[in-house]
């Protein structure tokens, strides 16, 4: 994982759509239902732009910033648009940090503002905003403080991630990594997301059978209902690390 600026130039944050005003119940339905078709990206966008109306109708309401954070990481992950990739993690990144800020004791502010912050940093190119590395750890350690099973361990996963493509220089430790994503596992039976981040920590150290077995486990599991679309992309990448790298 990719470092980010600690600079102050940031990009803006995207503009709020215009329109007539609707309930926030309404619009936070909307949010939901849009971001259950999140394979079309397009999808996740109009998600986006209900979640904007949602905040300026009510900028301190935790529901609706913690969700941005949410579909502003799923667009990010999918634009082919770098432009766009850097906008929307910047804006999932604040959102979610207003969403920690207004309920500190819960995890999803926490988990969406450290996701972001990721993501961001990957769009700025290397060695550049160690702070921002400290912003993804800490947010991902207040949310194992909270609840360590939040979505199936994925904090363990994001920072088990880091610690595998993070230079050694900069704080990362493969071994570490292993250590950190098996202990995801025991909440995380279901989350192919994370066998494929183990997967990916076993070959940097040097374990290509228990690699294998993790990938094998992807392409035979059966997925939790809610994370189809995950699923799907790991299911992918399993596929070509079993073609590329353990042949």
């Amino acid at each position: 994982m990719v470092v980010v600026s600690c600079s102050s130039s940031r990009p803006a944050p995207a503009p709020q759509a215009s329109g007539e005003a609707r309930p926030i119940t309404d619009l936070l339905a909307q949010a939901d239902t849009l971001y259950a078709q999140r394979e079309n990206s397009e999808r996740v966008r109009e998600a986006l732009l209900a979640l904007r109306r949602a905040r300026a109708v009510d900028p301190k309401n935790y529901d609706a910033a913690w969700r941005m954070g949410r579909a502003a990481y799923r667009l990010g992950r999918k634009t082919k648009d770098a432009k766009e990739r850097g906008a929307v993690h910047f804006e999932g990144m604040e959102a979610g940090k207003a969403a920690a800020a207004l309920q500190p004791g819960k995890p999803e502010g926490h988990f969406w503002y450290g996701a972001n912050a990721g993501g961001y940093a990957q769009t700025q190119g290397p060695l550049k905003g160690i702070g921002y590395i400290k912003e993804l750890r800490r947010e991902m350690e207040a949310v194992l403080k909270i609840d360590e099973g939040y979505q199936g361990g994925s904090a363990y996963m994001a920072l088990g991630r880091l610690d595998n493509e993070l230079p050694e220089m900069l704080g990362g430790d493969r071994q570490r990594a292993v250590e950190t994503l098996e202990k995801g596992l025991r909440f995380g039976v279901e989350n192919s997301l994370l066998r494929l981040r183990l997967a990916q920590a076993y070959v940097a150290v040097k374990r290509p059978a228990d690699a294998r077995k993790q990938l094998q486990h992807i392409l035979t599991m059966t997925p939790h209902p809610d994370f189809l679309p995950e699923h799907k992309d790991s299911v992918a990448d399993a596929e070509q690390m079993l073609k590329t790298e353990l042949r």
